[in-house]
């Protein structure tokens, strides 16, 4: 009997990615290949870069998927942080920061929006983005600004600290205040 892909939930595609099962990283690649590439191209400015981001991703789940904790991430937020991190080297690596090219939280365009995915979780991730729009909106405008430097920008703390022209305490209160007035707002979906 031939396994649905479609049906699986996340942590079980990257079960079988663990064994090496080409079907379930594809259908995690249509569930979230947008969203990650949406998130490259929001950090580096280019269409073409974040297609080789994209990628990147996607090959590094494919290697390390059994590095993957459930109790420490979604899998989608998984994929995100994989994306996160591949984009900041990029631009590190052209020695570029993208301060004309990146999107500040509340200019979040809709057609970020995956369209590989099925109307059910388009939904659901429509109804996250708002969930989460709303609650960075609620916090204090310099806990926004130190995490947009930090999450589009892909600033560390300290360089966060030199161009706001803080101390680096500073920064790291504001950061921490925000994340865990977030938490608060956000909890944990099961």
């Amino acid at each position: 009997m031939a396994t649905d892909y479609h049906k699986l939930d996340d942590e079980s595609l990257i079960r079988l990615i663990v064994r090496a099962r080409p079907e379930a990283l594809s259908e995690l690649y249509d569930r979230y290949g947008r969203l990650v590439f949406s998130l490259a191209v929001n950090a580096v400015g280019d269409a073409a870069t974040a297609e080789e981001i994209t990628q990147d991703v996607f090959v590094r789940v494919w290697e390390r998927a059994s590095q993957y904790r459930a109790e420490q991430a979604q899998v989608s937020t998984w994929l995100t942080s994989i994306a996160r991190h591949r984009a900041i080297d990029q631009l590190r690596r052209q020695g570029v920061r993208p301060e004309g090219q990146s999107v500040a939280w509340a200019d979040l365009s809709p057609q970020a929006e995956p369209t590989a995915v099925g109307p059910e979780q388009a939904t659901e991730l429509s109804i996250q983005r708002q969930r989460v729009r709303a609650a960075v909106a609620q916090l204090p405008a310099e806990q926004k600004q130190v995490l947009a430097l930090a999450y589009f920008q892909g600033y560390t703390q300290t360089e966060i600290a030199e161009s706001l022209s803080l101390p680096l305490g500073t920064v790291k209160t504001r950061i921490r205040l925000a994340m865990e007035k977030l938490r608060a707002l956000l909890p944990a979906e099961d």
